[in-house]
């Protein structure tokens, strides 16, 4: 308004300023920081359009801790909201329960992993499992496998792989699935010397670690595609786990990717 005034009246600017009730400095003034404003609105959409299921903390996180930049979260977040790119979230009725006990953090990889199962379909129809592997000690995803069925000889073949490169591990927390509490998979944990950790039934909350996953999964992944075969299916499902993995923020572990806490280890 002061330079409005100033070229439609031709006044100064010292009597513009005393009209509109401002300082000569304020009038002055000229953002340092504009260029660096595009910078960030640029990651931001980026971030956003490649991740379009992540919200403003992670891309904060990935922003601060996976890039390296120094920005102000106050910042990001005022263009994040500029952007209109905040995520509108449903408010959901919370339904009042007895507290859990709390599950033991592991202090090293191998201690505890959980393990369990999730759902889809294929284009066609077609009903899908994925059998997930979690380290509870990073929340590292270990492994993701895809079929229309995985009893418990798939079971344990997928575990095996994963022993070859990771090692054994002390301890597996699971719930009481037909393909957990098969005599097959229990006589393989015991000849391994592998102590599986048993939920009880009805309680997902104590096997949190791996529920946590399978919602950012279904979140991230499952959600965003449309299968047309197994095949694909697995494909994208390892591409996901990569990027989980070594770029996405883990807000449980200090909001760096969960191979960031192995390499620090």
């Amino acid at each position: 308004m002061a330079k409005q005034a100033i070229e439609k009246h031709r006044i100064s600017i010292r009597l513009a300023c005393m009209c509109m009730g401002i300082s000569e400095t304020c009038f002055r003034y000229e953002s340092k920081l504009s260029a660096e404003n595009k910078q960030v609105a640029d990651w931001l959409l980026r971030l956003t359009q490649a991740n379009k299921r992540w919200g403003f903390g992670l891309c904060y996180l990935y922003l601060r801790n996976v890039k390296g930049f120094t920005w102000n979260h106050k910042r990001v977040y005022r263009i994040y909201r500029d952007l209109e790119l905040n995520l509108r979230i449903k408010p959901r009725q919370r339904i009042l329960r007895d507290k859990p006990d709390e599950l033991s953090v592991p202090t090293a990889p191998n201690q505890v992993w959980s393990i369990d199962f999730m759902s889809d379909g294929l284009s066609d129809g077609r009903k899908l499992r994925t059998f997930n592997v979690l380290d509870d000690y990073n929340r590292e995803g270990l492994a993701i496998d895809v079929d229309l069925s995985l009893p418990s000889a798939r079971v344990i073949r997928s575990l095996e792989r994963v022993i070859e490169w990771r090692g054994k591990p002390a301890a597996i927390r699971c719930d009481n699935g037909p393909e957990f509490i098969s005599g097959q998979l229990v006589n393989w944990a015991t000849k391994n010397r592998i102590t599986l950790l048993f939920i009880q039934p009805g309680k997902p909350t104590q096997n949190a670690y791996i529920e946590r996953f399978n919602r950012t999964a279904r979140h991230e992944w499952l959600d965003l595609h449309q299968f047309e075969s197994v095949e694909h299916a697995q494909y994208l499902a390892t591409e996901w786990l990569w990027t989980y993995n070594n770029e996405r923020p883990n807000s449980a572990i200090g909001g760096i990717p969960p191979k960031w806490l192995m390499k620090a280890a």
